[in-house]
């Protein structure tokens, strides 16, 4: 692991993923102290508030990966990474070069993480999916109304995906350091519902247990990104000698040159 006093610093991260779970484990990820660039084209679709929320720490860049001379510079950018994150659909990657073989092949020691709706084996596994698929293929729905399929009131299996892959790059970063070697995590949206479903459902013992406004004040903190000012929840997790925290606002969508900073100015955001 490369010297620095939060632990993830001075390690760099690509996030090749759009929409919640993917965002999600790279700006976890940033939350420890690591460079994250995140990767998309101009064209492809975005929620701007799914962005803003799961963007925190982050830079943002554009290259199209079909074009030959954006795909060479990912590759360039690939050959000083530690951590490359894709949500594509299945089989994508391959076709255009980038599969976890490829990579380490190119970059000996990188940490691959693959998102999928359902996994890597089975039959759905070469399906594309997202978050209501996972509630509803994994019995979700149905257990949360039987004789009405209703979805949870939050996007579950994304966000705890998000959070199950940057354990997973976490545990690879670790095994790296120990025993060398390149790794592929690989998490999926139902693999998540499911371990949502098995822990059962608690009923709210008495009304009006949400948060009170107090409450959610106290766990909120504001940034200023070019957008302007917003309110948003902070990393919640508590650690007294390297507290998580985002060094950067969220940034403009495309708005950095897809390259690693200089040394020094890593060391002067810090």
């Amino acid at each position: 692991m490369p010297a620095g006093d939060r632990p993830l610093s001075g390690i760099r991260v690509l996030d090749l993923t759009r929409i919640l779970a993917g965002p999600i484990s790279a700006r976890t990820l940033a939350e420890h102290g690591a460079e994250v660039l995140m990767v998309t084209a101009a064209h492809l679709p975005q929620i701007p508030e799914h962005v803003i929320d799961t963007s925190h720490g982050k830079r943002s860049c554009f290259l199209d990966l079909k074009q030959t001379d954006d795909s060479a510079r990912l590759k360039a950018l690939i050959r000083d990474a530690d951590v490359f994150s894709q949500g594509y659909r299945p089989g994508m990657m391959q076709k255009l070069g980038f599969a976890p073989e490829d990579l380490a092949k190119l970059r000996p020691g990188i940490v691959y993480t693959s998102i999928s709706c359902y996994g890597a084996d089975g039959p759905f596994s070469h399906r594309a999916g997202w978050e209501q698929v996972a509630q509803t293929m994994t019995g979700i729905c149905h257990d949360n109304r039987p004789e009405a399929p209703m979805l949870l009131p939050a996007a579950a299996c994304d966000y705890t995906t998000g959070y199950l892959a940057a354990y997973g790059v976490l545990l690879a970063l670790a095994r790296r350091a120990r025993e060398g070697g390149s790794y592929h995590v690989r998490v999926s949206l139902c693999q998540s519902g499911m371990f949502i479903h098995r822990q059962g459902k608690v009923e709210f013992d008495r009304p009006d247990m949400e948060l009170e406004p107090a409450e959610l004040d106290a766990i909120r903190i504001e940034s200023r990104p070019k957008s302007g000012p917003i309110r948003h929840l902070g990393p919640l997790l508590k650690l007294s000698e390297t507290p998580p925290r985002w060094i950067r606002p969220t940034p403009q969508l495309g708005g950095d040159k897809p390259e690693w900073p200089a040394a020094a100015a890593r060391v002067a955001a810090e």
